[in-house]
């Protein structure tokens, strides 16, 4: 395959994406996590809040991959990744699969052909992959960034998940906020979160052109990195965990300094208002404290 080729034909990928879940689906390779779900507003952001209604099936997965960690045996489900789950070549670099345990349908995650470090920067590469994906599916991509960020798994995958979120909801959760973007030179802050972050905005256009997209996009990302006061350590690791958040039109990186607020997790997805929670005691301390407080509180 020759260096930088991008293999996918975007205008393929949503149909191979629906064709592929409904195979995964049928043949029990895909084990979609149910869940009920309710809006709760903050600081003029309605937060869509999922409840998880069965998480057994995920914890069985994980007790079992615990128990291989345990014995000494390291275990990666991408290398070799469920051929039940994989709907896409992307490049010579890059592929794409369905996430096993998805609670978003059509919930796609783009993952390195060879092993790299969650934690590793974000390449060419990386964001070559992402533009193709955007070019035949507008959506959320993100990418957890290590263990404090609400990674899982070690092996490097961005993940890209279909707009909207829900029928009811036509924009990102965060999307009021974004119009108030205060810019100075290429970077930018948005003056309704509360904590530590870094606003670029994209050029649609560019999936059109994905390996052109990926060269801007790439030295965007570092630009939000700096402004965040993220560094680089061994040449190709961040000095601490973060959060980054991609659409078509604007990419956020947000810094983080713990993976809870008390039993919650929050990844990428909290930050753009859609939060994840295990139980009803969970929704009640969310509604407690309040979804913005808690996205501030995990912040570097």
């Amino acid at each position: 395959m020759t260096e930088g080729k991008i293999l996918l034909e975007p205008e393929t990928l949503w149909h191979r994406v629906k064709q592929q879940t409904d195979y995964a689906l049928n043949c029990g390779a895909l084990l979609s996590i149910p869940t009920e779900f309710e809006f709760v507003e903050q600081d003029g952001v309605n937060f869509l809040v999922r409840i998880l209604s069965n998480l057994a099936r995920k914890n069985a997965a994980k007790k079992k991959q615990d128990k291989q960690a345990a014995a000494g045996k390291d275990f990666n489900p991408f290398l070799p990744y469920e051929q039940d789950l994989f709907v896409s070549e992307i490049s010579d670099t890059h592929v794409c699969i369905l996430n096993k345990f998805n609670v978003v349908d059509y919930h796609l995650l783009i993952i390195t052909r060879d092993f790299e470090e969650q934690e590793s920067l974000l390449t060419l590469g990386d964001f070559a992959a992402m533009w193709a994906c955007l070019a035949g599916m507008d959506g959320l991509a993100f990418y957890n960034s290590g263990k404090l960020a609400g990674a899982s798994q070690r092996h490097k995958h961005l993940q890209l998940v279909p707009l909207p979120f829900t029928a009811s909801q036509p924009q990102i959760p965060i999307a009021p906020l974004l119009i108030s973007a205060k810019f100075q030179d290429s970077t930018a802050t948005i003056p309704g979160l509360p904590f530590v972050h870094a606003f670029a905005s994209l050029q649609p256009a560019w999936v059109d052109s994905p390996l052109i997209g990926a060269e801007a996009t790439l030295a965007i990302y570092h630009d939000l990195l700096r402004a965040v006061g993220l560094g680089i350590v061994d040449g190709d690791k961040p000095t601490g965990a973060y959060n980054l958040l991609a659409t078509r039109e604007w990419m956020m990186i947000v810094p983080r300094s713990q993976e809870h607020f008390h039993t919650i997790s929050v990844n990428s997805l909290g930050f753009a208002g859609a939060l994840l929670v295990k139980n009803e005691t969970e929704m009640q301390l969310l509604k407690q404290h309040g979804p913005m407080t808690i996205l501030k509180e995990v912040v570097s």
